[in-house]
């Protein structure tokens, strides 16, 4: 069963049926919708409840706080981001009800353990994405698309508009890479509370011709394919799964080695690694690449064969299916 927003993405794509029910809590405790829940909970009686956000383990351990089936369901949580647990009453008290957590890389299970997580409990099913869908997916040039000068070398970094991604020190790189390389252009993809700073800092570095903010694009896939280099410059970052996307287009690399981006990304074999915020060193790696196009063509096929074994969405359904079987009691069988 699926318990999703009405007006969120996820409840958009999935089928409809009754296995599907739109859930909608108005805050972090929200009584009456963590009521609902229980008696979904109560009437299907499943093995596992599996939390994907913060709210959702809110409202998984409220619903049993208020009444559980026999035997009472084991509750997983997923964690995909590499920020510390809040610590108020409420926060601390939410995840002690969780029975295991899965999570997206390595750097997160160790922000868990730090944050009092028994390491038993936590189990690392790596993100993954479907590389047969981004294969076939239709690519939109970028250069027709923004009106670029034919050929030109295109930067791409996508990502929301936070302080945590980092695209201040990616902005600050652009000058240095300019010195270099005086026909790039870098598109960043995305929303966020940093528009208007942002913004401003590519208009106090005269960049307003060569950084572009187009905001969030549905069809980015489509967009990223036509670059020439995907960055990514964040300060602290679960995974990644843009650079997941990228990769498996067969782009290289420039990232920080943040959170779980080196779990993806290897070091002078897909791509480039350098310390985040770090302008100076960014740019260094972009000029390196964007100056050597067998080297960024050498790094894309191996980046694109690393995405396939390692972090298809098979491997991920199978991680996440392992750790059902593995913490479920009585445990699942599997199918195969």
């Amino acid at each position: 069963m699926l318990v999703a927003h009405r007006e969120g993405e996820l409840f958009r794509r999935a089928s409809e049926g009754p296995d599907l029910v739109p859930l909608a809590p108005v805050n972090e405790i929200d009584l009456a919708t963590a009521w609902k829940l229980s008696k979904i909970i109560r009437q299907w009686k499943p093995a596992v409840v599996h939390a994907h956000d913060p709210h959702a383990v809110s409202m998984a351990s409220l619903a049993l706080s208020f009444g559980a089936p026999t035997p009472r369901p084991v509750t997983i949580a997923s964690r995909r981001v590499d920020f510390h647990l809040q610590s108020h009453a409420f926060s601390q008290w939410k995840y002690r009800q969780m029975d295991a957590f899965i999570a997206a890389s390595n750097a997160i299970k160790g922000i868990l353990v730090q944050d009092g997580i028994p390491a038993e409990r936590i189990h690392v099913v790596h993100d993954g994405i479907d590389v047969d869908k981004i294969a076939h997916r239709p690519a939109i040039d970028l250069h027709a698309e923004y009106y670029l000068p034919h050929g030109v070398p295109v930067i791409v970094n996508v990502g929301a508009l936070v302080g945590h991604k980092g695209q201040r020190y990616l902005v600050d790189a652009m000058p240095l890479v300019l010195q270099e390389v005086h026909d790039a252009h870098l598109i960043i993809f995305g929303e966020g509370d940093l528009r208007v700073a942002l913004e401003k800092q590519i208009k106090h570095l005269n960049l307003g011709k060569r950084v572009l903010l187009p905001g969030f694009r549905e069809d980015v896939l489509s967009l990223m394919k036509t670059a020439d280099l995907f960055v990514m410059s964040s300060v602290t970052e679960g995974l990644g799964s843009a650079v997941l996307d990228a990769m498996a287009m067969g782009h290289a690399i420039v990232g920080t080695r943040a959170g779980g981006i080196p779990e993806a990304v290897v070091p002078n074999e897909t791509g480039l690694l350098v310390d985040p915020a770090d302008a100076k060193a960014l740019a260094a790696a972009i000029v390196k690449l964007l100056k050597d196009a067998d080297l960024r063509k050498r790094f894309g096929a191996a980046g694109r064969k690393r995405v396939a074994d390692h972090f298809d969405v098979d491997h991920l359904v199978e991680g996440t299916l392992e750790v059902y079987r593995r913490v479920a009691q009585p445990p699942i069988r599997s199918t195969d």
